[in-house]
């Protein structure tokens, strides 16, 4: 089982690699696209799309509805562990 961590695409920092900055909790970290960029889904199609990452990697897109409410979940989840 693995955990993807909501985050926003908020800057493609090299689109040859597809590579972007995801803002995931206020932290921007370099993510890979290449899981889901494809010939319908141009990277230059992906700057503020939600995503799942994990490990460094977008797994797939979620949209912000879907990833507020993880991000809510998250939350609760630490809460109860402090």
């Amino acid at each position: 089982m693995c955990l993807g961590i909501p985050g926003q695409i908020v800057e493609i920092t090299d689109a040859n690699n597809k590579l972007a900055l995801v803002n995931v909790g206020g932290v921007k970290r370099q993510v890979s696209l290449a899981c889901i960029v494809d010939e319908e889904h141009p990277i230059e199609s992906c700057l503020g799309d939600w995503v799942l990452v994990h490990v460094g990697f977008a797994l797939n897109r979620i949209d912000e509805s879907e990833a507020a409410e993880t991000l809510k979940m998250l939350q609760e989840i630490v809460a109860l562990t402090s």
